[in-house]
This record gives structure tokens, C-alpha cells and sequence, in this order.
């Protein structure tokens, strides 16, 4: 009980660290667009500056550039249907319901998200409950112009976000759940427990939540590094994330196709040989020294080398004779371990070569090839986009 609470505790603040950033952002930019519209351009009541400023900085990482067009289209939407609407039937419930229908309405017309749609409806609002009919509808747009460059211009210039923080804070979680699953794999294997096997299928499966995770956070990283001066200089250490990302993606679900095989090997009494639990250890392995080197900037020679020790132990294990289930399960280690390489940078055929180099086939005769395809099972296609590295 002690330790669930400590957990909670801990968990608690590290979503606190991760969000203290965002916090001084915010409070900086709606501070500051007060301070631009109230103070330096003189308008009196500059309501809609500072919240178009937290608006920004408070849209979906990778999107800011877009959210913040469609709030600025939002509130011009809303500000003009709501000066013209409550000088032609005045303000009250039913006003204000009108109000918001034609506010949807038009933005849905147009093709909006629902950012301009809730601050189209909720612009209108405040136009009919806070504000009166007089001054003209454009400087109200005009507040929201500045909050929403205030907000640009300090996730971009005063306070951006180190991109290679938000990018490994996304990527470490992914990765050791990669590396979890493959060795509970292998646990499973050794043992000849399908059990084991389809919990790590459970965790792999729960991993899709933490890739989706990573995949946005590279996202809003690009867009960082992009708009932000000070943080250019990370554009190679990040080139490694967002290079080896979509490769790490295709692994994960070959994985999660030889994982399934393994659990119907074992179900079916096929013969597992002590290499091919040894290779996707070496697998997981692979994964892990990749989350390692990745962090610490340096390229990934041990990953590259741990993965082709795990082609090399399947290629062994397909020698010594494997069932048909088993021989999926090599076709995929050997596909996952190409992924692999790509995700540290190698390109498609020497990542190719490679594989067949460890399994041992790069020596090999065409025809002896060819008689040895004929006298082992098929198996189905690998769930990667490219060839089959095998």
C-alpha cells in the first residue's frame, strides 16, 4: 500500500516536471499579450489577447502553427456573428443559443477542426454575455491576433521547448516496453510456455499507446526545431529519432507476427531450438542498447551489432531444423533485425545484406538456396512494408 502510494506520488511528479514548461510558457505569453495590447497599443479591455495566447500554446504538439490559424479564424467568426447578431435581436438565452448554432454551423461549412468550431461558438458567447455591442468587431480580432502571435513567439523564441528532452522523455518509455515484451518472449520460448508467450503479445499490443506517444512527440520536435533559432542545433541529434522511428514501428509489429508464431509453435509441440529463444533475447537486447545510445547521441555500433548476433543464433536455429510455425518465427526475427539496422541508419540493401551475411546465406549458391526454400515450410509474408531482409 505504501509502495502504490509512492508510485502515485512519483507519477504525479513527473507529469508536474513535464508540465512546468508548458505552465511558464503560458503564463508568460498571457502576461505579455496583455502587456502588447493593454499597455503598448492601448486598447482598454484586451480580453481576447491573452486568451488566444494560452489557447496557442495549449494546442496539440505538432499542430500549434495550424490551431493557431484556425483560433484566429475562429474568433473572427464568432466576434462577427456576435456584434451582428446582438445588434439585430439583442441579447438573452434564446439569443445566445441562435448565436452559437450559426457560429457552428459556419465553421463546420468551412471545413474547421474542432478548435475553430469550440472557439467560433464560444467567441460568439462572450461577444453576447461579456462584452457590449459598442467599438468596432475587427479590434476584438486584432486582440486575438496579438495573443496568438505573443504565444508563437514565446514557444518559438522566449521559451522553446528542448525538442531532444520531449523527443527521449517519449522515446524511453516505447523502447523499454519493446525490450520488455521480447525478452518475456524469449522467457516463454525457453520454457515452452505459451502463457508467458501471450503476455508478452499483451505488452507488446500495450506498446502501440507509447510508439503513438513517440511518433507525436517527433511531431512537435520538427516543429520546434523548425520555427525555433535556439534549438537548430539539435536538428542532428533528432535526426536519429525521427530517421529511426518508422523503421522501430515496422519491428514492432514483425514482432508482434513472430510472437504469435512462437505461441502456435509451442501449441502445436514443434521442436524449439536453444538458439531461437537465444535470438530474440539477443533482439531485445538490441532494442534496449538502442534506447541507450540514442540518448546519449553516439552512434548505435552496439545495437547494430547485437541485432545481427540475434539473425546470426536464428540462422542457426533454422539449420538445425525448425517446424513450419518455427520457420515463420526466424523469417520474422531476420525481417525485424533489417528494421533494426534501418532505424540506426542503415540504408535498405546494405541493411539486407547484412541479415543474410549473419544467417550465413551470403556465401551460399543460388541453387543451393532454391533446394533449401523447396525443403522448408514457406512462410507468409512478413508484415513490413519492404522485402523480407531473410
Amino acid at each position: 500500500m505504501i509502495s502504490g502510494a509512492r508510485d502515485r506520488i512519483g507519477a504525479a511528479a513527473t507529469r508536474a516536471r513535464a508540465g512546468l514548461m508548458l505552465a511558464v510558457q503560458a503564463g508568460l505569453a498571457a502576461g505579455l499579450a496583455w502587456y502588447v495590447a493593454h499597455d503598448l497599443i492601448g486598447r482598454p479591455v484586451p480580453f481576447f489577447a491573452p486568451v488566444a495566447a494560452v489557447i496557442t500554446l495549449g494546442s496539440s504538439a505538432g499542430q500549434r502553427m495550424r490551431r493557431t490559424a484556425e483560433l484566429v479564424l475562429g474568433v473572427a467568426v464568432g466576434i462577427g456573428l456576435g456584434d451582428g447578431l446582438v445588434i439585430l435581436l439583442g441579447t438573452g438565452p434564446w439569443q445566445i443559443g441562435v448565436m452559437v448554432l450559426f457560429a457552428v454551423l459556419v465553421a463546420t461549412t468551412v471545413g474547421g477542426g474542432a478548435p475553430l468550431i469550440v472557439q467560433s461558438a464560444s467567441s460568439a458567447v462572450l461577444v453576447a454575455t461579456l462584452t457590449t455591442s459598442t467599438g468596432q468587431p475587427w479590434t476584438r480580432f486584432f486582440d486575438a491576433l496579438v495573443g496568438g502571435g505573443i504565444g508563437l513567439a514565446v514557444m518559438t523564441v522566449l521559451l522553446p521547448i528542448n525538442p531532444l528532452s520531449v523527443v527521449r522523455r517519449a522515446a524511453d518509455p516505447a523502447l523499454r516496453a519493446f525490450t520488455a515484451g521480447l525478452h518475456e518472449a524469449a522467457l516463454g520460448l525457453s520454457d515452452g510456455d505459451p502463457d508467458v508467450i501471450q503476455a508478452a503479445l499483451t505488452r507488446l499490443r500495450s506498446a502501440e499507446g507509447t510508439f503513438a506517444a513517440f511518433r507525436t512527440a517527433i511531431d512537435a520536435a520538427r516543429e520546434n526545431v523548425a520555427f525555433a533559432p535556439a534549438r537548430w542545433r539539435a536538428r542532428g541529434a533528432l535526426a536519429q529519432y525521427v530517421e529511426g522511428a518508422p523503421q522501430l514501428t515496422y519491428a514492432l509489429r514483425n514482432v508482434r507476427v513472430m510472437i504469435r508464431r512462437a505461441q502456435v509453435a509451442l501449441n502445436d509441440r514443434e521442436r524449439v531450438p536453444e538458439m531461437l529463444p537465444a535470438s530474440v533475447r539477443h533482439l531485445g537486447d538490441a532494442v534496449e542498447l538502442l534506447r541507450m545510445e540514442w540518448s546519449r547521441g553516439v552512434e548505435p555500433v552496439a545495437t547494430r551489432e547485437r541485432a545481427l548476433r540475434a539473425a546470426a543464433e536464428s540462422g542457426r536455429a533454422y539449420g538445425t531444423g525448425v517446424g513450419y510455425s518455427g520457420g515463420v518465427v526466424v523469417a520474422q526475427i531476420r525481417t525485424s533485425v533489417a528494421d533494426l539496422l534501418r532505424a540506426t541508419g542503415v540504408e535498405y540493401a546494405e541493411a539486407t545484406r547484412q541479415v543474410r551475411a549473419a544467417v550465413g546465406w551470403q556465401a551460399r549458391p543460388l541453387g543451393a538456396r532454391r533446394r533449401t526454400a523447396r525443403a522448408r515450410p514457406v512462410p507468409p509474408p512478413s508484415a513490413s512494408p519492404e522485402p523480407d531482409a531473410g
